[in-house]
């Protein structure tokens, strides 16, 4: 046994090296490759002897997809980007929102619609907002949740255009069985929903680059081996599953991808009829909706044109070097917003041909034993650069809302939006479009915890920037305008009284308000 572990740490040690020597492989550290490969590959093998029989056929496509990643992953020689290839995409290439409007619509819109399917990324847990089961169960608005929103907003565009959209949501193995009980309640709405699950891969350990995994088990303790390997994997798993075929058979020619936290991502009648009119030698097969970036904005991927195609470039494939260049906001102005719009026969293409080479986004976790692991992901819009005409479109910010935070949850549930039909849109009463800045401490950070501390959500219309850091809780009816900050040291608590209106003000020290 001390044989093979002096062994491993060699092979481990020697990857390092293979990694920052860059260049070509000596035999030796072809040998050694080959070695780890092989290594992965009888562990596999051993892992699915464990599986029942409808699980191994599933698993089998998964490790499939996995052995692919994994033998990339060995190939790939330091940073993924040459910085100096890189330069800023040709103006052409990102067309501003506007001028795409200004097209119109065609009275037959319907017939576009009939051509889109809906996909949202649905992969993901609540666990960053405290919450159990899949983030698109916690409600934002009204007691509605982000898949209830969804259905709303797509069942509404059915009804007005009189279309066919479906809707089409990617599970991971940590939401399909939740969300499945949860779309029951769905029957009876105007909207066909279709689910397929994304791949499940075995996390490595970073030393020895071997599943951690004993067997194919993922419930309590051992959920841990498992990983489902970012959005990129949407392009394997909507053809390995037959949903692409099944789409492409009811005629479906686009989709439109976003993930299902993003609020702002409704379906947008222009882009689709830019889609739509192009003459079919010059058909554009993707479109990345990207935005202007700001402050808060800085880690997004950007688009860059490298080697003569448009390339997204992700923080995580950035030489240390350049990371502060990569966030500077004068060089990379816009940002990728993850709202896609794809077309169905190259995805199909590019599948049949293994034509998709996504970059590998290597992340690195510690799990709760201490034990370090490397999972390795893919990004959806990575794949931008195989498709033919792809562009990018600069949206309004109002097309990126995303809810990864409480403090996100406190401006979507406040009066400075208003619903219809599933969509939010920036109230007419407030004066400016921008969203106020709003940060709140650590004792809000759970969506339990945030609820019990607003008696109702203050009026903030008028808000620019808000701060709350320790103890508070907000009494009924409170109404906050331009810049407030409101600190509880340790130990204190600080009530703000029902029917308070704080323009401009910082607030601190104790102030308790108890019943009588």
């Amino acid at each position: 046994q001390s044989h093979t572990h002096t062994h491993t740490c060699l092979c481990a040690r020697e990857y390092v090296c293979v990694h920052l020597s860059g260049g070509v492989m000596t035999e030796f550290q072809e040998k050694l490759r080959q070695q780890h490969e092989d290594s992965m590959h009888r562990e596999l093998q051993a892992l699915l002897a464990t599986a029942n029989k409808a699980e191994a056929e599933i698993s089998r496509k998964d490790f499939d997809g996995f052995k692919k990643l994994f033998h990339r992953f060995l190939q790939v020689k330091g940073p993924a980007v040459d910085w100096a290839k890189i330069s800023r995409p040709p103006e052409d290439s990102i067309r501003p929102y506007e001028r795409i409007r200004t097209e119109g619509l065609p009275d037959n819109i319907s017939a576009s619609l009939n051509k889109l399917a809906v996909v949202k990324l649905n992969g993901g847990l609540g666990t960053s907002m405290g919450c159990k089961g899949p983030k698109s169960l916690i409600s934002v608005r009204s007691e509605n949740t982000f898949l209830d929103l969804t259905v709303q907003q797509i069942e509404h565009l059915n009804k007005t255009f009189n279309a066919d959209v479906p809707l089409v949501l990617m599970n991971s193995f940590n939401t399909d069985e939740d969300t499945k009980k949860i779309l029951q309640k769905y029957k009876h709405h105007r909207v066909k929903i279709h689910t397929f699950n994304q791949s499940r891969y075995p996390r490595i350990n970073k030393d020895s680059l071997l599943p951690i995994a004993k067997d194919m088990a993922t419930g309590g303790e051992v959920g841990e081996a498992w990983y489902p390997p970012g959005h990129g994997d949407i392009y394997a798993s909507f053809a390995n599953c037959g949903l692409l075929d099944k789409l492409l058979a009811e005629g479906k020619e686009y989709v439109f991808v976003s993930n299902i936290d993003n609020l702002g991502a409704t379906v947008d009648l222009f882009i689709l009829h830019h889609l739509m009119s192009q003459p079919a030698e010059r058909r554009c097969e993707f479109i990345m909706e990207v935005t202007d970036k700001t402050r808060a904005d800085v880690k997004g991927g950007t688009l860059i044109q490298y080697e003569d195609h448009l390339r997204l470039l992700e923080i995580a494939q950035v030489p240390k070097a350049h990371v502060d260049e990569f966030k500077s906001v004068t060089k990379f102005k816009i940002f990728n917003t993850n709202n896609l719009w794809i077309s169905l026969p190259a995805i199909k293409r590019l599948q049949e041909e293994n034509a998709m080479d996504l970059e590998i986004i290597v992340n690195p976790k510690t799990l709760d034993g201490g034990l370090n692991v490397i999972q390795l992901e893919t990004a959806v819009g990575a794949a931008i650069k195989s498709f033919n005409n792809a562009m990018g479109v600069n949206v309004p910010r109002s097309r990126f809302l995303p809810v990864k935070t409480s403090s996100d949850l406190l401006l979507v549930m406040s009066n400075l939006y208003s619903m219809d039909a599933g969509s939010l849109t920036m109230s007419k009463r407030r004066e400016f479009p921008s969203t106020p800045h709003v940060k709140l401490g650590g004792s809000f950070t759970k969506v339990q915890e945030f609820l019990s501390r607003f008696e109702n959500i203050p009026d903030m219309l008028e808000l620019d920037h808000l701060t709350v850091s320790g103890d508070v809780t907000f009494g009924k009816n409170v109404s906050l305008k331009g810049t407030v900050i409101i600190i509880a040291n340790h130990g204190d608590r600080i009530d703000i009284p029902a029917g308070a209106m704080l323009e401009n003000k910082i607030v601190s020290g104790n102030l308790r308000i108890l019943d009588h």
